[in-house]
């Protein structure tokens, strides 16, 4: 298990699996759009994720991440991902047999 320092006594800290990391540009001010996009994931798969984190990045950066796969990219797609096909995504690698309703098509 990975530890941090704490002063002179170490801290556990627990990963919960799977794990999705949005890391968005402060200065674009995107923390509203990844922040809309965590809710909407952790909304459609309460019962598959462990953990999803925000993470303030520069540069124009927009990442999403289940664990160390990046799932999506700004720079690499030249665009934001629609929510669907975030979901469909994350759907693929976490919950395959999962039926998206709506989202599906």
């Amino acid at each position: 298990m990975p530890f941090l320092p704490a002063g002179d006594i170490f801290q556990t800290v627990l990963v919960h699996s799977p794990r999705i990391e949005i890391k968005y540009c402060t200065q674009c001010r995107w923390l509203l759009r990844a922040a809309w996009m965590a809710q909407e994931l952790l909304t459609t798969f309460q019962e598959e994720l462990g953990e999803l984190a925000l993470m303030p990045g520069t540069g124009g950066v927009f990442e999403v991440r289940i664990g160390d796969e990046v799932i999506w990219s700004r720079a690499e797609q030249g665009r934001f991902p629609d929510i669907k096909e975030l979901k469909q995504l994350v759907r693929d690698r976490i919950a395959p047999a999962k039926n998206l309703g709506h989202s599906e098509n």
